[in-house]
C-alpha cells in the first residue's frame, strides 16, 4: 500500500509542475481531496524526490499569490452573470 501513496505523490506533483495546476484543480483531476493533494506534495514528495518537490513548491507559490485574483475574478464573473451580462 505504501508504494501507491509515494507513486500518488509522484503523480500529483508532475501533474502539478506541468499543468501548473492549482491543488484543488489537481484533487479534481485525481480524485482525491484537497487535504490528500497537499499531504502529499509537501510532506510526501518532500521525502521521495528533492527536486520535484522544489517544482511543486514554486508552482504553488505562485498559485497562492494569485489566488485573490482569482477569487475576485470569480466573483466579478457571478455578478454578471446575475445581472444578465456576459463577461
Amino acid at each position: 500500500m505504501k508504494g501507491i501513496v509515494e507513486e500518488r505523490a509522484v503523480e500529483l506533483g508532475e501533474y502539478i509542475v506541468e499543468f501548473k495546476a492549482t491543488v484543488r484543480a489537481a484533487a479534481k483531476k485525481f480524485g482525491v481531496s484537497k487535504s490528500t493533494v497537499h499531504k502529499d506534495v509537501t510532506q510526501r514528495l518532500k521525502q521521495i524526490d528533492r527536486q520535484l518537490y522544489q517544482e511543486v513548491e514554486k508552482v504553488l507559490q505562485v498559485n497562492k499569490a494569485q489566488r485573490h485574483i482569482r477569487g475576485g475574478q470569480a466573483t466579478k464573473e457571478k455578478y454578471a452573470r446575475l445581472n444578465g451580462h456576459k463577461k
